[in-house]
């Protein structure tokens, strides 16, 4: 495939004005599916699970089976359409949106198309360097997710040159929110931020909510990004592409980047867009063509005859507009502040997506300092190793106790590693790592002194050198002390124990 020609992105900016739209799609975390009993598991139960075995009638398009809304669906999609400003619709009604589906057995999926539950609205959306953009909200409607497709027999995993495909419709009927901006202007330079701080806002949005994992990883939360340029001084909306459910915030920022490079040097060649659906490769960091992009009439939507219309009771959503959490923007700067951060702390806390994980260890009794250091430095290093979400390696209460045996004396830093290594391997908790494998410091000082005595016989110089005045000599023997004990004494009290040995010898 030829590479795009892609023009300088200042440069395109300076011709063009980038105009956005994000479709998010949002998997809810209900114990059944949509519109039918199948079990709707979450993280690596639903992910682990056999083929075709979280399904139901329904769920494989079978003849005569009938949809039943899933009532707390119904309420988490309610509940974020409040938390992103949205009106409630008094009556919204599903449709059935028609083109070929290959994993989905009806041949239709069951959206929301002229009637959605909510309803212009906006969110704030804070960049990293703390600008504050209100993003408006066209919509957000409930729909259900398709199955999955394994292409077979191909080099690539993908449908080109594949023999046959696989359906897998353990997905298919999963609930989803499918949130929808409306057009997005004034982004200027910072268009790729807006879209991965946008998607972040969403994440944190529903998992405060408690409706969604929101992994983009595990597809919880697909974004797809519609990018379109128009001349500088032109009203006219320009042709707009969609990059289809990149799977990382910093692979919708690279996306949105790509997009606007690509287009414009079409465009200043005085060619034109396509519109079309466009997938993003991770490994290049390229988009590549989809499929023509339909519009509304091309769906022939038209009212699902099966389901009635979801009137949901005016109680209902007052109900659940109380029980809103803070909103992201909000939290961020209350937790900031709470915890004495500077920006950049902040900021490696917040990029990391581990602001609750830090939250949640400093409410078990971490310090924030210590909190921060933890999730940000050694976890965070584990979980790049491993190739794993840091969340998921160990609990924000193990942190914290552990952090309370440093605090105590009971280890040391390089020992409270080793200790968290224990933990992260399922080893038990900070306590049970450290009596199973014997990693508290040694706090008997007539062990160390008989350590130190043994190290100053084998270095009597170092021993005259202290008594000259020559306090740094006694790393020396500090560090012998540290090897024989294997590691397992406190380097300050063994310097205060040095010193007071080479004093009365």
């Amino acid at each position: 495939m030829a590479k795009d020609a892609l023009m300088d992105f200042d440069a395109a900016l300076e011709m063009f004005e980038p105009v956005l739209g994000f479709e998010v799609h949002v998997e809810l975390n209900t114990a059944t599916k949509m519109f039918s009993a199948a079990p709707n598991p979450a993280n690596d139960a639903h992910h682990g699970a056999e083929p075709n075995t979280l399904v139901a009638p329904v769920d494989m398009g079978l003849p005569g089976a009938l949809p039943v809304v899933n009532a707390e669906a119904i309420r988490s999609s309610i509940s974020l359409g409040l938390a992103l400003g949205c009106s409630i619709a008094p009556s919204s009604r599903f449709a059935r949106k028609n083109y070929f589906y290959p994993d989905l057995g009806k041949n239709y999926q069951i959206s929301q198309y002229d009637e959605p539950i909510a309803f212009e609205g906006s969110v704030e959306v804070e960049l990293e360097d703390g600008t504050v953009v209100t993003v408006p909200i066209e919509r957000a409607h409930m729909e259900e997710d398709a199955g999955k497709l394994t292409h077979m027999g191909g080099a690539t995993g993908r449908i080109q040159g594949a023999e046959y495909s696989l359906v897998d419709y353990n997905r298919a009927g999963v609930p989803l929110v499918e949130i929808v901006t409306k057009p997005i202007f004034g982004a200027e330079h910072s268009a790729p931020a807006l879209a991965k701080a946008y998607v972040a806002t969403i994440r944190d949005i529903v998992r405060g909510l408690g409706i969604s994992e929101a992994r983009l990883e595990r597809g919880n939360l697909r974004c797809d990004a519609n990018v379109s340029l128009r001349p500088r001084g032109q009203e006219k909306l320009g042709t707009r592409t969609e990059t289809k459910n990149v799977n990382s915030m910093r692979s919708v920022e690279r996306a949105v980047r790509y997009e606007i490079q690509r287009q414009a040097a079409i465009l200043a060649k005085g060619g034109t867009i396509t519109q079309e659906t466009r997938h993003w490769h991770e490994d290049t960091g390229r988009t590549s063509p989809g499929r023509p992009k339909s519009d509304a009439d091309d769906y022939r939507y038209f009212p699902e005859p099966d389901l009635l219309p979801v009137v949901p009771a005016p109680e209902l959503i007052e109900e659940l507009r109380a029980a809103l959490p803070e909103p992201p923007a909000a939290r961020r700067r209350r937790l900031k502040g709470e915890w004495g951060f500077t920006d950049l702390e902040f900021q490696d806390v917040a990029n990391g997506g581990l602001l609750d994980a830090v939250a949640d260890t400093i409410a078990a009794g971490a310090a924030p300092a210590a909190a921060r250091k933890w999730w940000t430095g050694e976890i965070t290093r584990v979980a790049n190793a491993q190739e794993r979400d840091a969340a998921d390696l160990v609990s924000p209460e193990n942190v914290a106790a552990l952090q309370k045996l440093v605090d105590a004396g009971t280890l040391t830093d390089k020992l409270a590693r080793q200790v968290l290594e224990g933990v992260i391997a399922g080893e038990g908790t900070p306590q049970e790592v450290v009596d199973a494998r014997g990693l508290a410091v040694v706090s008997d000082d007539g062990a160390l002194i008989a350590a130190i005595d043994d190290a100053l016989a084998a270095q009597p110089d170092v021993l005259a050198k202290i008594r000259d005045g020559k306090v740094q000599a006694a790393g020396a023997v500090i560090g012998a002390v540290m090897k024989a004990m294997k590691g397992q004494a406190d380097a300050a009290r063994v310097r205060e124990l040095v010193l007071e040995r080479a004093a009365a010898q």
